[in-house]
């Protein structure tokens, strides 16, 4: 486990999470997922902490999940969420760690799930392109 700390572009938002990379990422095929290409660790909510900013919220669907992100620059930085498999969650962008390194990212394994399907315990047929 390891403290990350993280913002967007702009650097008006800013976090840290207490995340273990080697425990995975994840990368689904949904909607929003594909069209941000969001490359998430999952955190219990206690993990996260946001040190500056106010994050603009988008929702859609259900309007379960929240989408956070920053109104200055665009940069989506994180998610909240409650599911059977996490129960509550925030989705920490890890492209948004700025001090995770290359290798570490590189190392982190992915799991893909097959979120267009509402399968959340399957990978999609075809994932290269996520």
């Amino acid at each position: 486990m390891k403290t990350y700390h993280g913002s967007c572009h702009c650097g008006a938002l800013r976090f840290e999470a207490d995340i273990d990379l080697s425990q995975g990422t994840l990368k689904c095929n949904c909607s929003i997922c594909r069209k941000r290409r969001f490359w998430p660790a999952i955190v219990k909510p206690e993990a996260f902490r946001l040190l500056d900013g106010a994050p603009a919220v988008y929702q859609f669907g259900a309007r379960a999940d929240r989408h956070f992100y920053c109104a200055a620059c665009g940069v989506h930085t994180f998610g909240t969420g409650t599911s059977p498999r996490w129960g509550a969650f925030y989705a920490v962008s890890v492209s948004c760690l700025d001090d995770a390194s290359d290798d570490e990212l590189a190392a982190a394994p992915v799991m893909f799930v097959d979120g267009r399907n509402d399968c959340w315990d399957a990978a999609p047929a075809v994932i290269s392109h996520l």
